[in-house]
């Protein structure tokens, strides 16, 4: 079974400004639990830049100019309270966005059946028309819309970054061809993610409260969220793979570990085995502890490719 590893030096270099939590040593973190000979059968592909039409099926033609227009020439441009934008930003979500639709291409093509998208600025909360919570693009948004346009009628994206996918959910909200399944830490960022918001039936959320074990997790993926996903069916199964749920991470509140990655991705798998010709393509979003990060990537990705 081949397996790719897209990511790209720009996304190393985009920065938010000293002492944000999204920071480029995320990124190193990640990379570094990859250079392992345990890894060494993943294939390394320089992520390309998404093109404006990719951009476009996920969001509003307006947000894609307002992004390109608030990169700085130097310094920082802060986009809101929480996101600011670097001189290399734009280069970085352009090809953090362009890594999961050239991963669709991969795996619908034939040429790989597993990819991870080792990129930042991360991309869940971004909008239809919106940049908010670090991320400028949404890129696992572009790529699931990238896969519909590719023939696909089924892509289940599965989030299980701490905090709720506001902009997965608000760009897919009346698009039955998605299902987007969360679950995360409420209350929390950005607010959104009741069990009550499941736009035409495809959205489904499964909220946990703080100091919640590896148990609870556990049980609510095995009694609402996987569930969920096998009787979807998807023809792809996308990860929106943030790390911020670990006891660790000092953004949140919920007490996962290592072993805990491991076991939702090796459940995903399975569907995707049964019902998507075992494709499964990951992206990373949030997650702020470098040594969860090392934990979690290594156990995410030990389990995605097998």
């Amino acid at each position: 079974m081949h397996s790719l590893l897209y990511t790209h030096s720009a996304c190393l270099r985009h920065s938010a400004g000293p002492g944000h939590p999204e920071s480029p040593a995320r990124l190193q973190a990640v990379l570094e639990a990859l250079d392992h000979d345990r890894f060494a059968m993943l294939e390394r592909i320089e992520a390309p830049r998404a093109t404006r039409a990719q951009l476009e099926r996920a969001h509003d033609p307006a947000l894609v100019d307002f992004v390109a227009a608030a990169a700085p020439v130097e310094g920082y441009a802060q986009l809101d309270a929480d996101t600011a934008m670097s001189p290399d930003s734009l280069e970085a979500a352009l090809r953090a966005a362009g890594a999961v639709c050239a991963a669709v291409d991969a795996l619908l093509d034939g040429s790989a059946s597993r990819a991870f998208c080792a990129v930042r600025p991360p991309g869940h909360h971004a909008t239809r028309d919106m940049a908010m919570g670090f991320c400028l693009f949404n890129s696992v948004a572009v790529g699931a819309a990238h896969a519909l346009a590719r023939g696909l009628e089924r892509v289940a994206i599965v989030d299980f970054d701490v905090h709720h996918g506001n902009g997965t959910q608000d760009i897919f909200w009346d698009n039955a061809g998605v299902l987007y399944a969360s679950t995360h830490q409420a209350p929390l960022y950005p607010g959104t993610g009741a069990a009550n918001e499941i736009g035409v039936g495809n959205i489904v959320n499964a909220p946990l409260p703080a100091a919640s074990s590896s148990f609870a997790f556990r049980e609510i993926c095995r009694d609402i969220i996987l569930p969920a996903v096998e009787r979807f069916r998807p023809q792809l199964v996308m990860i929106s793979a943030g790390f911020d749920a670990h006891y660790l991470d000092p953004l949140a509140n919920l007490n996962l570990g290592a072993p805990d990655y491991d076991w939702i991705t090796r459940e995903l798998v399975d569907i995707a085995r049964k019902h998507a010709q075992g494709r499964v393509i990951s992206s990373l979003e949030g997650g702020y502890s470098l040594t969860a990060l090392r934990e979690s990537t290594a156990a995410h990705i030990g389990a995605l490719i097998g």
